[in-house]
């Protein structure tokens, strides 16, 4: 939850704010207010991923690279719903992005709002996150990842 926060809080708190329903699947079981501070909800990764998906697919997904990269769960995940829709996938943290991961995706700037600066700088003081909140810009790679 703390990646999420750090590296994508603005952009979650910025998609809120333009009507998005936006829930963070994660692994750790952390304290999900820094989630709430942004808007968005958590939910338990394990449980998502044993369940079958109900109701209408996701129009979006955001997944942080380096996970991708090592969950062959997700990566499933990830693509079978590029299979079934056009889905719009973005990753983020892009040291850690598998060639496999990489596919057609261009990186991306995401200027943040006044706004989603100062709830991400909120978020990161609730999560104990360390580092710059005050940065302008996220940077994630979209685009469909290489089907492996």
């Amino acid at each position: 939850m703390a990646e999420a926060v750090r590296c994508a809080g603005g952009w979650l708190f910025d998609r809120v704010m333009a009507g998005w329903d936006v829930t963070v699947l994660t692994p750790d079981h952390a304290d999900p207010r820094p989630l709430r501070i942004l808007g968005a909800r958590a939910a338990d990764l394990d449980c998502a991923l044993a369940s079958p998906v109900r109701g209408p697919r996701p129009k979006a997904i955001a997944v942080c690279a380096g996970l991708y990269g090592s969950d062959a769960r997700v990566r499933r995940l990830v693509l079978s719903v590029l299979d079934e829709e056009l889905v719009e996938v973005t990753l983020w943290d892009g040291e850690a992005v598998p060639d496999e991961a990489a596919g057609q995706a261009t990186w991306q700037p995401h200027r943040l709002s006044v706004a989603a600066r100062a709830f991400k700088a909120q978020a990161m003081a609730a999560a104990a996150v360390p580092g710059d909140a005050g940065s302008a810009t996220e940077f994630f790679r979209l685009g469909e990842p290489a089907k492996a």
